[in-house]
């Protein structure tokens, strides 16, 4: 064999195997986390994320955050241990969730779990009479005013005062593992957690957006979304009353999961569900979930008033019950609407 000929073998096996790793394939990854379910779609020419990479950043999360982890940072701290010194994430979703709570004037409150609890949202079932003086007297430990962030250790007003991130740290998760893969060199991703999402890029298997679907309040089936959205380096969260709620066993009565914090009372108001887009899950999160607290009007006043958060409210109107949408400008921008056949 000559020397040109070897020349041409090593350009053959060299171009045959720069179109191989060039070649963009759809990679998947699918499991539980927090309660729920999650999925992580990415195009890349190989596999770059692992399990063992999404289940070590998960046993993080919860090992700061989880209230359903007895040993977890957010446990101890509520049980009194302020000498707790927490890590970069807890201390991250702690900032953000204040931002959120003076931007929302309080209807986005993390300490709002005591009264979580007790109206049986929270890690513990409840059947305890909620009476007016029941909720006045623990509303005095509500309040995101109460507690600091010193460094890495939390101060707190009140031993009794309770953190629930739960509204947050699903989003925030869902941020977390979105850095991971851009560290991995991915660029073009969609990432869902118990039906909040963050997607980067574009479906480039397709070349379109990533295009997601938001679930009707009315209609069971998650097959027939009320409007498909397309995203592109957006995040998009939601919340609403229609399927998280429980029946008291003794009175019969309904309540909602929503707490409202400057109250103490679940929220029953006509808004029904709430989307948000977002620079990011964390904050697409704790809006929606302020959102449904202050009702519809209150949250239509305060989309308007801040940069780059759009969102669809889905809600009846006062009287006839009518089901009503509202959408933000950059929301409905961002809807996919089919072409006429």
């Amino acid at each position: 064999m000559n020397k040109f000929t070897v020349l041409l073998l090593l350009l053959v096996v060299l171009f045959t195997s720069c179109d191989t790793n060039n070649t963009l394939q759809k990679y998947q990854l699918q499991g539980t986390a927090l309660g729920t379910t999650y999925g992580i779609t990415y195009i890349a020419s190989s596999e770059v994320l692992d399990q063992l990479a999404v289940d070590s950043l998960l046993f993080a999360v919860n090992q700061s955050m989880s209230t359903y982890w007895p040993e977890s940072d957010i446990s101890k701290i509520n049980r009194g241990d302020l000498e707790i010194e927490v890590e970069p994430m807890f201390q991250e979703v702690f900032e953000l969730s204040n931002e959120i709570y003076k931007r929302s004037d309080g209807y986005f409150d993390p300490t709002v779990g005591p009264l979580v609890n007790a109206w049986g949202f929270g890690p513990q079932e409840t059947d305890v009479e909620m009476t007016p003086s029941r909720v006045d007297s623990l509303m005095t430990y509500v309040g995101f005013d109460q507690v600091s962030l010193r460094g890495n250790r939390i101060e707190k007003a009140h031993p009794e005062i309770y953190f629930d991130f739960n509204a947050i740290a699903k989003g925030y998760t869902i941020d977390r593992l979105g850095v991971l893969l851009d560290r991995l060199g991915s660029t073009n991703y969609l990432i869902e957690l118990g039906g909040e999402l963050i997607a980067k890029g574009e479906n480039t298997i397709r070349n379109k957006k990533w295009l997601v679907g938001i679930d009707h309040p009315e209609n069971e089936d998650r097959t027939a979304p009320i409007v498909l959205v397309q995203l592109k380096d957006q995040a998009l969260a939601s919340s609403g009353n229609y399927r998280k709620f429980r029946i008291d066993s003794l009175s019969g009565e309904k309540y909602v999961h929503t707490v409202n914090p400057l109250t103490g009372y679940t929220q029953n108001s006509s808004t029904l569900a709430a989307s948000v887009l977002a620079p990011n899950c964390a904050l697409a999160d704790g809006y929606a979930t302020a959102f449904m607290a202050m009702g519809y009007e209150k949250a239509i006043s305060l989309v308007q008033s801040i940069e780059d958060i759009e969102v669809f409210l889905v809600y009846t109107a006062p009287g006839t019950g009518e089901l009503k949408q509202y959408m933000s400008p950059g929301f409905e921008k961002a809807v996919f609407r089919s072409k006429a056949p």
